[in-house]
């Protein structure tokens, strides 16, 4: 069987909510698609709805569902990300039920201390849907739209049943993969699993254990636990934050052990490097998942996901140099190398390196010139050349999108 990443759509494909009516999934589930799904199951008492998408999708989240008779007696937020919670308090009722994990504040109050400089870090990733979050915001008087953050009524900490309008619904906390406060939400009546983003947006591919943008380590001990929760629901149907549902029981268990068992191989992999005296960057070039595993790295990388393993374990001091443990950044000496050797030496032998297909060897040569002479022309044009080589073989959507930034910063200042 074809492994299920090499179906499904990429990160590339996200894009913000529409207002189209939402699709029938069945088993009266409805979905209306975002830059994280939003979804509705009628009941008896109304709509239950997990997750609301952005703030500014919210209109059409409300769009989407008006033919489903209300009220909203519960909202289900299954992560602390925007885009699961943003648009909650426009599509909350007076007595809606918000159901989110006991520990959201932990990851609300980061990303409050941290919004400036995580949105900042966040945007030239998803120029598109930025664009389209500028566009809404000039159709809207702004000061009428709750940004604040949605408190919740009802909050559990490892398992908690309830039961609204007839269906039944069971929830999980199931940390490690995005947020520490991710659940998933089972309607086991209908063996439907709900489970956000909590294999990130793209089902079948590694997590990302370090994000580009910044954000705490994601440990991947509890990941591999809230891969087994879900395997232990053993849903047939699982509805997942972005794209379509993955149908049947086997297939479901089939990627998710195996998203499971690679995520467990980097990490042992990992430690045995650290215990054998190995170096991060020995560690990052030589782990591998197992051949006969076939998971996607459209989101999360596994070079990224061992320096992640490694410094979550082991902090930031590498024990590679004193240098390390002071304040003056390796870059400092660039002057000083610069007039030893000569800027155009440096990107000579740069340009000798991306022509032997060693691009990552040609940028740190280039840095070093363009620390010193950020006009240097020689410099910028094999940077670019060598950001150039990186992206033909990039299939990831961070390192492209921070490659493609990289080259057009590198042009316009040249």
């Amino acid at each position: 069987m074809v492994a299920i990443h090499r179906e499904r759509p990429g990160a590339a494909d996200l894009a913000a909510a529409t207002g189209d009516r939402a699709t029938s999934l069945g088993d009266d589930i409805w979905m209306s698609e975002g830059v994280s799904n939003a979804y509705a199951i009628t009941t008896d008492a109304g709509r239950v709805m997990i997750n609301t998408g952005l703030v500014f999708e919210a209109p059409m989240r409300k769009q989407a569902f008006e033919h489903l008779a209300g009220p909203t007696p519960a909202i289900f937020v299954t992560q602390g990300h925007a885009d699961h919670w943003g648009g909650v308090n426009a599509l909350r009722d007076a007595g809606t039920d918000v159901i989110m994990h006991a520990n959201y504040r932990y990851w609300r109050d980061d990303n409050d201390r941290l919004m400036p400089v995580r949105a900042s870090k966040t945007s030239f990733a998803f120029k598109k849907i930025s664009e389209t979050f500028m566009e809404f915001f000039q159709t809207v008087d702004s000061s009428t739209i709750d940004f604040s953050f949605p408190e919740p009524t009802t909050t559990f900490a490892d398992r908690y049943e309830m039961e609204i309008g007839g269906r039944r619904f069971e929830l999980a906390w199931t940390p490690g993969g995005e947020t520490t406060d991710s659940i998933v939400v089972s309607l086991p009546d209908d063996d439907v699993l709900f489970t956000g983003n909590l294999f990130g947006p793209l089902f079948g591919h590694v997590p990302n254990l370090m994000t580009i943008r910044g954000d705490r380590y994601r440990d991947p001990l509890q990941y591999i636990e809230s891969l087994d929760t879900v395997l232990d629901f053993a849903p047939k149907r699982l509805i997942t934050g972005h794209f379509g549902p993955i149908e049947g029981r086997d297939r479901i268990a089939e990627e998710v052990t195996a998203m499971r068992d690679a995520m467990q191989a980097v990490h042992d992999q990992t430690v045995e490097f650290m215990n054998t005296g190995a170096d991060v960057h020995t560690a990052m070039r030589e782990v591998r998942i197992p051949d006969d595993l076939d998971i996607g790295e459209g989101y999360g990388r596994t070079l990224w996901n061992v320096r992640a393993v490694w410094e979550m374990y082991a902090g930031w001091f590498h024990h590679r140099s004193t240098t390390e443990l002071y304040s003056v950044p390796p870059s400092a000496a660039a002057a000083d190398l610069v007039a030893v050797a000569g800027a155009q030496a440096l990107v000579d032998t740069a340009r000798k390196h991306v022509a032997q297909r060693d691009p990552v060897r040609a940028l740190h040569l280039t840095d070093i010139v363009l620390a010193v002479e950020p006009t240097d022309a020689g410099a910028r044009e094999v940077a670019i050349d060598a950001h150039e080589a990186l992206l033909a073989d990039a299939e990831n959507f961070w390192e492209r999108a921070w490659l493609i930034k990289s080259i057009d910063e590198l042009k316009v200042a040249k």
